[in-house]
């Protein structure tokens, strides 16, 4: 067992722990004052702010939080994303349960939800449904800071599945939240049954081309799940199937909102106007690239008649 140890000399050992790990990026090292308040926060579970004031204050903390950071720490070194090493990642307001079975939620998905919200915000209801739910990041901001009357979640791994319930027991939305099993719109085969039909479509699915995994940082393709992470066809699979499946559950001036691969966001968007689907756009993420696709179902008749007069 530990002992009691001063904040600043606990951020300084998890400092040089980190500067010499030859597994981490080159980036995270160069950076690793930072990338150790980051993790001592993330195991105490506050703010970076808190523990910098404790250091500034010459705080000491207890062994047992000596142990579970120098064993967080040690993870850290050996590549393992900083999010699983602590448990939990941030997504908006909500904080997340997190570890190798799902991706670490990323800023740059948080464009998707305020799309989503911003083409619903016309009136309250209808269902939303996310494909592919991971921790249940997408489909807990939903259905916490939308108005629909029900929320699907799907993903194809179960062991994704029960993060995503864990994470919905500790948020409790107000809002019904289903979570189904099954690959790409399978698990929505009631719903075509039952004729309700969708208002909304989101999903983050995998993207990345297989020939593209050894650019990858290696905190991701050596620890994330690949399942969640790459795509056949270049990457392009699974858009493939969800703009050519999601006419058959939207309704009429309903949306699919894709999180997108910058590199391919101009291809995605044709797809979608091949389909049928109009307006179509492009959203940016925080960084200035193409992130999020933005397409609405006008349905048949609006179809018809944007046509009519097209000739």
């Amino acid at each position: 067992m530990s002992t009691a140890t001063a904040m600043r000399t606990l951020l300084a050992e998890v400092a040089s722990r980190i500067a010499a790990a030859p597994r981490l990026e080159g980036d995270v090292r160069d950076d690793a004052v930072r990338e150790a308040q980051l993790l001592v926060a993330g195991v105490l579970d506050v703010a970076p702010g808190v523990v910098l004031q404790a250091a500034a204050r010459d705080d000491t903390v207890t062994p047992l939080v000596v142990d579970a950071v120098r064993r967080a720490t040690a993870r850290r070194a050996e590549g393992e994303p900083l999010a699983y090493c602590v448990g939990h990642a941030a997504f908006r307001h909500l904080v997340l349960q997190v570890d190798a079975r799902v991706l670490v939620p990323r800023p740059e998905t948080e464009v998707v939800v305020d799309e989503v919200l911003r083409c619903t915000a016309d009136a309250p209801g209808g269902v939303a449904v996310d494909i592919g739910t991971g921790s249940g990041a997408i489909a807990l901001a939903l259905a916490t800071e939308g108005r629909f009357d029900r929320v699907i979640a799907t993903d194809v791994s179960r062991d994704a599945l029960d993060v995503a319930r864990a994470n919905a027991r500790r948020v409790s939305p107000a809002t019904p939240l289903d979570f189904r099993a099954g690959a790409d719109l399978a698990p929505l085969a009631e719903l075509r049954a039952s004729g309700t039909r969708v208002r909304v479509l989101v999903s983050n699915p995998p993207y990345i081309a297989w020939s593209e995994a050894a650019a990858l940082p290696s905190s991701v393709r050596d620890w994330e799940p690949s399942v969640a992470l790459f795509a056949d066809d270049d990457g392009m699979a699974r858009y493939r199937v969800l703009l050519a499946g999601a006419p058959a559950l939207l309704e009429v001036g309903g949306w699919v909102v894709l999180e997108v691969d910058a590199r391919r966001g101009g291809i995605t968007a044709d797809l979608a106007r091949q389909h049928g689907y109009d307006p179509v756009r492009l959203v940016r993420d925080y960084a200035g690239r193409d992130r999020v696709l933005v397409a609405r179902w006008p349905g048949p008749r609006e179809r018809a008649i944007s046509g009519s007069i097209g000739q």
